[in-house]
């Protein structure tokens, strides 16, 4: 009896945990702010540096990042949970949020389920640009979707291989990662994630962090893939994505009236067979037109045999005594309503053609 109830039970899914409030990161104060340290003379605002000093890439302009978030310890309800703000913390995902569940943006990860409010800007509400920086940093470009990062100043301490599986833990804590390439002796690899939100949070949450090594990361969005087979298979993704967007927005009914429509338009519903021959007489004058262009195309037409040209006969060629020949008859036709002038046909058979013409002197 035990075990027939064993088998009657259905295994019930597990019940995910509810989420408490979110921590506050950091206290009020406790993150030094930092200066850029000045190396030229005038401060560009939108690189975030002085120009004309030394590149940005130099190791002496990064410093290591004081803080680093941690999705299962700082993930939690927020007031944007209540107020249905969609966007996310910025200062969550690089782990110095002070307001905790106060904060009026998420601290938890972009939801991929979930579409984007406005595709024009990011996960943060921070708006796009209409092209890349030239260092490729900042918040990107809304011309592409761009789902895969560039990952520089890696310390390979092995091979490719365990370089992958290093740069592989590190950035799965962010979303779901597609594939990652590393390439090896540069110090350089190319994380693409499945959805593009992931790719903006993880690019903010490991800017200046370190791997298993004491290096400091440098993060970019990486350049759009020369490889042609890649670019063929993201333009199969954004199509694929589109029409699943517009199925969802569809409703089903709506699909159902418009099929039925067009099968009205065309004379029968879809699957129907194919009507007999005293059907077509009362079928509608589209759906025989259609019939009609089916048959002629399905049966093939009869192939045409080439006509030789007329031959000339005496001086004149077959078009001009067919010319002249038309000619009379309309003289012909002029003097019969007239009752004036009587012209004879022209005879294709003399020399040059005219002998059959006659004249107001024949008359008299």
């Amino acid at each position: 009896m035990s075990s027939t109830t064993a088998e009657i039970q259905v295994a019930q899914p597990k019940k995910q945990k509810k989420l408490k409030p979110a921590r506050k990161q950091v206290k009020p104060g406790e993150v030094e702010k930092k200066e850029a340290p000045q190396t030229g003379k005038e401060y560009n605002i939108w690189y975030n540096k002085w120009a004309g000093g030394d590149r940005e890439d130099s190791y002496s302009n990064k410093t290591k990042s004081q803080t680093r978030c941690n999705i299962k310890r700082d993930s939690g309800l927020t007031r944007a949970n209540t107020t249905g703000v969609k966007y996310c913390c910025l200062f969550f995902s690089r782990g110095c949020c002070p307001y905790g569940w106060e904060c009026e943006y998420l601290h938890m990860l972009p939801d991929p389920s979930i579409a984007p409010p406005d595709t024009s800007k990011d996960c943060f509400a921070r708006d796009k640009f209409f092209d890349y920086r030239d260092d490729m940093g900042g918040v990107g470009s809304f011309q592409r979707q761009n789902r895969t990062l560039y990952v520089g100043r890696i310390k390979e301490t092995g091979t490719g291989v365990e370089t992958e599986e290093v740069v592989r833990r590190h950035f799965r804590e962010w979303g779901q990662i597609e594939k990652i390439r590393v390439l090896q002796y540069r110090s350089v690899a190319f994380v693409t994630y499945v959805h593009e939100g992931s790719a903006q949070f993880a690019k903010e949450s490991m800017a200046c962090q370190s791997l298993d090594n004491d290096e400091i990361l440098n993060v970019r969005w990486a350049t759009e893939d020369p490889n042609p087979t890649s670019k063929v298979e993201e333009r199969e993704r954004l199509e694929a994505m589109g029409r699943e967007a517009i199925q969802a927005k569809m409703d089903p009914r709506i699909i159902d009236a418009m099929r039925a429509v067009r099968a009205l338009e065309e004379g029968a519903a879809p699957g129907d067979e194919e009507p007999e021959i005293e059907e077509l007489e009362d079928a509608p004058p589209s759906k025989r037109r259609r019939l009609e262009i089916e048959d002629s195309e399905s049966t093939p037409e009869p192939p045409v045999e080439p006509q030789e040209p007329p031959k000339p006969r005496g001086l004149l060629s077959a078009d001009t005594l067919e010319s002249l020949k038309y000619f009379t008859e309309i003289r012909q036709r002029n003097a019969q309503t007239s009752g004036v002038v009587k012209i004879a046909s022209a005879s294709p058979q003399a020399g040059l053609g005219l002998g059959g013409y006659g004249s107001d002197e024949d008359d008299d």
